[in-house]
């Protein structure tokens, strides 16, 4: 690839956009293309170097925003050599970005049972199930050098559109953007973190009756923890950790930091130490942000 940098006045901005079929690629790639990036869907993995150096060399204006869908319908073969063509286009100064989304097998399932979608990997005498877990294999290459990976697996069409926006959409500066998300481990461990801490051995607001049916973004709820001495060492604990690494983050050039934090159910304390630890890094990093995986949201559907 040659050097397709843009200029100084149309920087380039390069998003590959890859991920299980059902987990919502589509969604994200019709996010950019309504907030004005070029987009390019199905492109034969093989040929992704050359028409990237081909599209960016003509540097023009409309190329500055540039989203390229990836799927499993490539040779194994290409879809490895993914990860060195983005390689290249980091070292030679463009600004490249991975954007991965996946979701569980009994949810992809579930999505194309509603939608009665055909699996594009599936053939004669392969079941749904099998054709996931091929095309789970095909992309494990690309999951792997994915600067952001997105689990949709309890996400809504609307979630996943926000997510986009807050993550990458408003991401336009080569800046790290954080995201703090709550989780409950009764319903498992989100896929997409880079630190993943517990907090189920803290006093459980759960078994207040006055405070049962509340959440973390409760001040009742908040009230509650701050009086505990564990939950201030914990909430210390963490912050201070994540002080030290956030800089090795920037200076290693990474775009996307995701921290989860869980209790047993995900409303209670996970919901309060993500909201008190954004609210803090938030006075030191532009972008930070929250995400409760066990609140209600609004609903829809992924395709």
């Amino acid at each position: 690839v040659g050097r397709v940098t843009g200029t100084a006045e149309h920087p380039v901005r390069l998003i590959i956009v890859s991920g299980l079929s059902g987990s919502g690629k589509t969604v994200a790639l019709h996010y950019f293309e309504d907030n004005g990036f070029y987009c390019i869907d199905n492109v034969p993995a093989a040929l992704l170097a050359s028409m990237i150096e081909q599209i960016l060399a003509t540097q023009d204006p409309m190329y500055s925003r540039l989203a390229i869908g990836i799927d499993a319908r490539n040779r194994a073969a290409d879809l490895a050599h993914l990860p060195a063509v983005t390689a290249d286009l980091h070292a030679r100064g463009t600004r490249c970005e991975v954007i991965f989304l996946h979701a569980d097998d009994d949810i992809l399932l579930k999505r194309f049972g509603e939608t009665r979608r055909k699996h594009p990997l599936s053939a004669a005498g392969l079941s749904l199930r099998e054709a996931i877990d091929r095309e789970r294999q095909l992309l494990d290459p690309i999951i792997g050098a994915a600067d952001l990976v997105i689990d949709t697996t309890r996400t809504s069409v609307h979630q996943l559109r926000d997510i986009v926006r807050q993550r990458i959409g408003r991401h336009d500066l080569p800046e790290l953007s954080i995201l703090i998300e709550s989780f409950g481990f009764k319903n498992g461990l989100p896929a997409d973190a880079d630190f993943v801490f517990d907090l189920r051995c803290l006093p459980n607001p759960y078994w207040d009756t006055a405070l049962r049916t509340l959440t973390g973004k409760d001040p009742q709820v908040a009230d509650f923890l701050d009086a505990s001495d564990s939950v201030r060492r914990m909430y210390e604990d963490i912050l201070g950790f994540l002080e030290r690494r956030i800089p090795q983050y920037i200076d290693c050039s990474r775009n996307y930091l995701t921290i989860a934090i869980g209790c047993t159910g995900g409303q209670h304390r996970s919901v309060y130490m993500a909201e008190k630890l954004a609210a803090e890094l938030s006075k030191r990093h532009k972008q930070v942000m929250t995400r409760h995986n066990e609140l209600p949201e609004v609903e829809g559907r992924i395709t």
